[in-house]
C-alpha cells in the first residue's frame, strides 16, 4: 500500500482529506477507482454473452445468484479489447444501486492520496475523456488516472 500527499511544511497529513484507492492496470496504462465504490476483486471468470448489448460489455455472470454484468473497461474506455489472461481480474464496483463488474489486466496498488494530489484532467483531453477521467495523478513516476464509475455505464431510461 502506498500512501501519497504533496510537501507540507508540517510534516502532518489531515486524515479527512485523504482517500484510498485501488490501481490497476489496463494494458501499459494505470488506472483507479475510489475504494468506497468496490465490493470485491474476483480472478477473471467467462462471461455469458447478452445479444445486442453495447460492444464493451463482455456479458453477465453469475455472482452469489445475482446477475452482475462485466464491462470490459478497456473497450469502454476507447481501447482495444481485453484478452483476458490468468493474472486478469474483475472489480466488482457500485454505483447508486447498480452492481457491475470492471474486466482490467490486474490490480497493481492500494493507494492513499490528498486531494491535493489529485489534479484535474487536461483541458487538451476530449470531453469524452475527461467524462471517464475524474483527475490525473504523478505519483512515483508514473500517472494515473482516476475513473469516474459513475459514467462507465450509460444511464438508461425506461422504454415502453
Amino acid at each position: 500500500m502506498t500512501t501519497l500527499s504533496p510537501p507540507q511544511n508540517d510534516n502532518r497529513t489531515d486524515p479527512r482529506s485523504a482517500r484510498e484507492l485501488i490501481a490497476f492496470c489496463i494494458g501499459e496504462q494505470e488506472f483507479c477507482v475510489d475504494i468506497m465504490s468496490v465490493r470485491e476483486i474476483r480472478g477473471w471468470t467467462q462471461a455469458t454473452p447478452l445479444p445486442h448489448a453495447p460492444s464493451y460489455v463482455n456479458g453477465v455472470i453469475n455472482l452469489r445468484g445475482a446477475v452482475l454484468p462485466i464491462v470490459d473497461l478497456a473497450a469502454r474506455l476507447g481501447f482495444p479489447r481485453t484478452v483476458p489472461t490468468a493474472r486478469s481480474v474483475i472489480i466488482v464496483v457500485r454505483v447508486e444501486q447498480q452492481l457491475f463488474g470492471l474486466l482490467v489486466d490486474a490490480v497493481s496498488d492500494i493507494l492513499t492520496i490528498t486531494d491535493e494530489l489529485l489534479q484535474p484532467t487536461p483541458d487538451l483531453a476530449s470531453d469524452l475523456a475527461k467524462t471517464f477521467v475524474r483527475g490525473v495523478m504523478a505519483i512515483e513516476g508514473r500517472m494515473i488516472s482516476l475513473i469516474a464509475t459513475d459514467n462507465v455505464l450509460p444511464q438508461y431510461q425506461n422504454v415502453a
